[in-house]
């Protein structure tokens, strides 16, 4: 009998062993599969070939796999040249693999398509899981991983917002994931539970950034309010498309670039003689699942075993979407993608969902996010 293969590629996020274990759990109940496997360390593991057999994992740990962040089975950010793809389609024939799961984002997604298009004539079907808490893949309403991304921002910065306010001496700035979208950014607009209330400016990388212009508002507001929260993206860029902090250090592909938050605190202090501080969550933010958001984690699972169900029914060269459907409450079903269309393409934040001066967002935004959400966060105590 033919076996299966799950590959986790890129960050992870707090719902990334939901999508394992709805694949590998819909493998195994088809009866259509031998052996269940999952590469350990993306790609790179199947090059390696180091694949993790599920039927000798214990069940009491694959039960505690949804409630637990980050990838079990591990990942990377591999750059695969073509000849890799066709040593891992020789590498999936040898151990008569004939169904490939690829979980990941739009990097991901590029070398599922590639790797799709290596296997066409050789029996092996490839499709793709969506998942990225950016947000920013094609095509699909939104990415699994986004729903939990976003109810940590909005709840971490309620919590924020209300010491801020409890001791109003301070802008505080607060650090988004998200170099080229703002999805995570703005998510954090969803805190508020009325007006007045943080953040109180937004800085999503779409809009490029004004330094005089960002420091007269954070001006205008600590002299109204005292304390003032702005959370901004880590990939905030000036008018001419330069980083507002340049690289600190480079090596390979990848490239690292210093703290947009304290740099713009220390920009606050030196320009304006105000108090203020940095925050940082970084990672923290897609790997709590204290923050997990219960809708994220269905749909996790869910586009995951449809993955599985159209590999097995012969599908190939797809990504599995999340399409929201019309009527009072939310709801979204799946569809599949053509890879082709999601391949390294970049889904940023459309122009409705910000205001015109693109520190706020529009009720559409808000309308869209908040389901992906969950439950409602926990409500502040006003005592005046």
């Amino acid at each position: 009998m033919d076996n299966l293969i799950i590959i986790h590629g890129g960050g992870p996020t707090a719902v990334l062993n939901c999508s394992l274990y709805g694949a590998m759990d819909e493998a195994r109940r088809s009866g259509a599969v031998g052996q269940v496997f999952g590469a350990k360390g993306g790609t790179g593991g199947l090059l390696r070939e180091e694949p993790l057999d599920f039927g000798a994992v214990p069940e009491d740990q694959l039960q505690r796999l949804r409630h637990t962040p980050a990838t079990a089975i591990g990942t990377s950010r591999d750059a695969l040249e073509p000849e890799d793809y066709e040593k891992m389609a020789e590498i999936l024939q040898r151990h008569h693999i004939r169904y490939v799961l690829m979980n990941g984002g739009n990097g991901t997604m590029d070398a599922c398509g590639k790797l799709a298009a290596v296997c066409r004539d050789k029996g092996i079907f490839v499709m793709g899981i969506p998942k990225t808490m950016d947000n920013d893949i094609a095509v699909t309403d939104h990415c699994p991983g986004f729903g939990s991304v976003a109810r940590y921002m909005a709840g971490t910065v309620r919590e924020l917002a209300v010491d801020v306010r409890s001791l109003p001496i301070h802008v505080v700035v607060l650090e988004a994931l998200g170099r080229n979208a703002g999805w995570t950014t703005v998510s954090a607009a969803l805190a508020r539970e009325q007006d007045g209330d943080g953040p109180h400016l937004l800085y999503p990388p779409e809009r490029a950034f004004d330094e005089e212009e960002f420091l007269d508002r954070v001006s205008a507001l600590y002299h109204r309010l005292g304390g003032v929260v702005v959370v901004a993206s880590e990939g905030l860029r000036k008018a001419d498309g330069t980083p507002i902090v340049p690289p600190i250090f480079q090596t390979g592909r990848s490239t690292y670039f210093g703290d947009v938050s304290a740099h713009l605190a220390q920009t606050i202090v030196r320009r304006l003689g105000i108090k203020a501080r940095s925050e940082k969550p970084g990672i923290l933010a897609r790997a709590s699942i204290a923050w997990q958001s219960p809708v994220d984690a269905a749909e996790a699972e869910e586009v995951a075993r449809v993955a599985c169900r159209a590999a097995l029914a012969g599908e190939s060269g797809k990504m599995v979407g999340l399409r929201r459907l019309n009527g009072p409450g939310y709801a979204c079903e799946t569809f599949l993608i053509p890879i082709e269309e999601v391949m390294l393409g970049e889904r940023t934040l459309p122009t409705e969902y910000l205001t015109a001066d693109g520190t706020d967002v529009t009720d559409a935004f808000r309308s869209w996010c908040a389901p992906l959400l969950g439950p409602a966060l926990p409500s502040i105590a006003r005592l005046f």
